[in-house]
């Protein structure tokens, strides 16, 4: 999957404080292609792009509560493209006026012995899985249907199975801190996509 754009701001005194703005919902299986028939009618590009990832996340425990949490990406049918590696920090909450979840996000592209050097810095791989499916861009906002796959044999890629029947669809901005606007655009194009999908701002930790 592509990182997220990054901003043409320019950068005076350190780096631009990012946050992603996102939303999520799921469609079953057999719903898919009518949610794909009507986002490249709303989208950009008529034509998604498409992609199948492999992402690992890693864990790194200190005195905190809470691990530190980084996710470290690779294309598989790219050749030649970069890792990735990931950090989504703690969502904000509180703020029942905003219609997106926020976090903050930082994403980088490295050389391909990243999990190597995460190793060495003392981080643990908790879990792996493959993702696979289709990107569409509208202005600056990004639509991510995909499904995830659980990897069999630790490792090996090829060994995989659906994790579940349906797809999750992903809707999010990256954009410097305090571009809340930008949470109405995304509710506004999620409310062209009912009832094929309900995309909500749903807190991790609801789920756990």
């Amino acid at each position: 999957m592509e990182a997220p754009p990054v901003t043409m701001m320019p950068v005076t005194g350190g780096t631009i404080n990012m946050m992603e703005y996102l939303l999520q919902g799921s469609v079953l299986d057999q719903s898919l292609e009518s949610l794909l028939h009507r986002l490249r009618g709303l989208c950009d590009n008529m034509e998604p792009e498409t992609f199948l990832d492999h992402e690992m996340v890693f864990l790194l425990k200190g005195q905190q509560a809470s691990p530190f949490v980084l996710r470290a990406r690779r294309s598989m049918d790219k050749t030649g493209t970069p890792w990735h590696l990931r950090y989504l920090g703690q969502p904000e909450m509180g703020d029942k006026n905003r219609h997106a979840l926020v976090r903050n996000c930082v994403d980088i592209a490295t050389s391909e012995n990243l999990t190597d050097f995460l190793v060495e810095m003392g981080f643990r791989m908790d879990h792996e899985f493959v993702a696979k499916g289709h990107v569409f861009r509208k202005g600056i906002m990004k639509i991510v249907v995909y499904k995830i796959f659980r990897i069999l044999v630790p490792g090996n890629t090829d060994s995989i199975e659906p994790l579940s029947l349906s797809y999750l669809v992903e809707l999010s901005v990256v954009a410097p801190a305090g571009q809340d606007v930008v949470s109405d655009d995304m509710r506004n194009f999620a409310e062209q996509l009912k009832p094929l999908v309900h995309l909500e701002k749903i807190d991790p930790k609801r789920l756990m």
